[in-house]
């Protein structure tokens, strides 16, 4: 069997993506940056519902094209056909959203990278991994791009597979209208008539717009645009009509557009069309490649292009399959889709990157523990993070399944610098200690400075909390987090929500479990969860059924420390790692504290505090893993 399911070939962008809705894009202030291009989408799109993709592409020696590779490995994509050009740019797009009919762009493409795609970048070993090939319009447009374009078709159907064509008709990408056109979606040219009919016989399925069928069959009457079509290709025909949904042609066009293979409609509210059309196709793919019918497959490709159309962004928009499935069976709640709770739940969580399935963290996100020590200084507290950070470095050693906690007020220059090393990275917001919970105040009281945040980091806030708290302290506490929980969805930080209650009072096996459903009760869904050493199976077995009866899709728990010994963080690893909700640890002071108290005097250099924390945080590991293997042999 093929290891691909697709490959698309054509441009790739960065889409910068106006934040501010329902004004000119000349007075938009600030921008949200997404991968594009119509190739490009499509093959995330496809991912995302459970297809294998790939993408042929060419993109600058630049950060914004190691933007587009390394986001393109988050959503799935085999990037071997992505090149690296060292002479080009990669290109960009500025977009925005004026309001329901007006949605202004500008390319910026001259002489851009993916328009130097060659012959000599088409791999044949690489088009014979794949069950289909899907070329779009506007590489047709250069003689470069179109030789790589038709040396990849040709290889394709050499090897038996499928070839699709987005039709992708941009007037101002084929020189017809000027650089503030770019919303233009039609101009009649009988030269790119005869371009795209040239090419046409050589796939089994066309997707386009009426207007880009206007533009193939070299006529405004669609009916009579569609036939021409036919008469020069025997592939399926699709025609995407707006609001009335898409029309799927097998055979010989009928007079009535209506005559079609139809899939069902979703009548939802229209907040953007940019990127409708490559989450249709991503869905059209979905469903012509499991071999569906046309309804069915239509049907993918609607609800697709509903979810696009309603949310900001092109990729960003696309359903997870899983997400698609629940949405066919449930139906539509709100016609915003994105202001559906449930459905942007599942949305936010089954399109998350990275695999956390393991997640040892060394934690040194503690302020008030440092600031307490003799010898502590702003600076030296600094310094002291740098070096936890080189100890973490040093055990991860490039290897997945390792992360950090680290603050920004002591712990900046470490933060920083953790930055593009592979590490997990959570940071805290709270003020330490505070109860009823406060945050830092660099956070701001609308939690507003999330903005400046690395995507990277993950939005950690410890709550002392307990089921028998009064009513005011437990609504003031769940405010604030769901406050904090909110912003940090709108910023796309992942959250972690840490529950103390054994500080508060007396806990038993049910304590956790109780305060998780209090939190999912008041709309909190975290990313991940931070729990105190639990005392029994008991009580792992009721949390961990607390969190999966709310939300399946969470990333999962890791266990805290609080400063126990290692023979007692041993012992409540054993217990832990029989729960596969449990991911790992989280555990700071019983690997820096003795350290820390040393160097801040003067006893211990820096070379040997790294040694050491290194040697705890790699005995910890060992001791995790050890614990979870044991669990997993019983399991079995």
């Amino acid at each position: 069997m093929s290891k691909l399911d697709v490959i698309t070939i054509g441009r790739s962008s960065v889409d910068l993506y106006g934040a501010q809705v329902g004004g000119r894009l000349e007075d938009m202030g600030s921008f949200n940056k997404y991968i594009g291009g119509s190739p490009t989408n499509i093959a995330c799109g496809a991912a995302r519902l459970g297809l294998k993709s790939g993408l042929i592409t060419r993109v600058g020696h630049e950060h914004m094209g190691r933007f587009i590779r390394e986001q393109l490995q988050r959503e799935g994509v085999d990037v071997r056909g992505v090149k690296t050009d060292p002479a080009r740019l990669t290109a960009l797009v500025l977009l925005g959203i004026r309001d329901e009919d007006q949605f202004p762009l500008i390319f910026y493409r001259e002489n851009c990278a993916d328009m130097a795609l060659s012959e000599d970048d088409i791999e044949e070993a690489f088009i014979a991994d794949a069950r289909a090939l899907v070329a779009t319009g506007t590489h047709l447009s250069n003689p470069r791009t179109e030789a790589a374009v038709l040396k990849a078709l040709r290889f394709a159907r050499a090897h038996g597979a499928r070839t699709a064509l987005d039709i992708d008709y941009r007037p101002n990408l084929w020189g017809l209208a000027g650089h503030d056109a770019g919303e233009s979606r039609y101009i009649e040219s009988d030269a790119v008539t005869r371009k795209l009919q040239g090419t046409l016989s050589l796939f089994d399925l066309i997707v386009g717009t009426e207007e880009e069928f206007h533009i193939a069959g070299g006529s405004t009457d669609t009916v009579a645009a569609l036939r021409a079509v036919r008469a020069l290709t025997p592939a399926t025909l699709v025609c995407k009509r707006g609001a009335k949904g898409a029309v799927a042609f097998a055979a010989d066009i009928p007079d009535n557009l209506d005559d079609g293979e139809m899939g069902p409609g979703f009548p939802i509210e229209v907040f953007n069309v940019l990127g409708a059309g490559d989450g249709f196709f991503a869905g059209l793919l979905r469903g012509w490649l499991d071999d569906e019918s046309w309804p069915k497959a239509l049907e993918y490709a609607n609800a697709c292009g509903a979810f696009a159309v309603s949310r900001h962004g092109c990729t960003p928009a696309y359903p997870s399959w899983e997400e698609l499935q629940f949405f066919l069976k449930r139906g539509i709640k709100v016609k915003a889709l994105r202001h559906d709770a449930e459905l942007e739940q599942i949305h936010w969580a089954t399109n998350r990157s990275g695999d956390w399935s393991e997640c040892r963290v060394f934690a040194f996100d503690h302020r008030s523990q440092l600031e307490q020590m003799d010898g502590y200084t702003l600076a030296k507290g600094g310094a002291f993070k740098e070096l936890c950070l080189e100890a973490a470095l040093e055990v991860q050693g490039g290897k997945p399944g390792y992360g950090i906690l680290c603050d920004n007020r002591i712990g900046r220059r470490a933060l920083h610098a953790a930055s593009g090393s592979g590490l997990w990275i959570g940071r805290p917001c709270e003020w330490p200690g505070s109860r009823p919970l406060s945050f830092e105040p660099e956070l701001g009281a609308d939690c507003g400075t999330l903005g400046e945040w690395a995507r990277e980091n993950v939005v950690k806030v410890l709550c002392f909390c307990h089921p028998d708290d009064d009513a005011a302290t437990r609504a003031a506490q769940e405010e604030s987090v769901k406050r904090l929980f909110e912003a940090s969805r709108r910023n796309n930080l992942e959250f972690l929500l840490e529950i103390v209650a054994s500080k508060v009072g007396a806990v038993d096996d049910g304590t956790t479990a109780t305060l998780i459903r209090q939190f999912y009760a008041a709309g909190i869904y975290p990313d991940w969860w931070k729990l105190e050493p639990l005392a029994s199976a008991a009580a792992w077995d009721a949390a961990c059924r607390a969190i999966e009866e709310h939300d399946r899709y969470t990333r999962g728990i890791v266990v805290l420390g609080l400063d126990a010994p290692e023979a007692e963080l041993a012992a409540s690893f054993r217990v832990a790692a029989g729960f596969p909700l449990v991911k790992g640890f989280a555990v700071g002071r019983t690997i820096f504290a003795e350290v820390a108290r040393t160097w801040f005097k003067g006893g211990m250099s820096g070379e040997a505090a790294v040694a050491e924390m290194a040697r705890c945080y790699r005995r910890l590991c060992e001791i995790w893993d050890e614990a979870r293997a044991v669990a997993r042999e019983k399991a079995a």
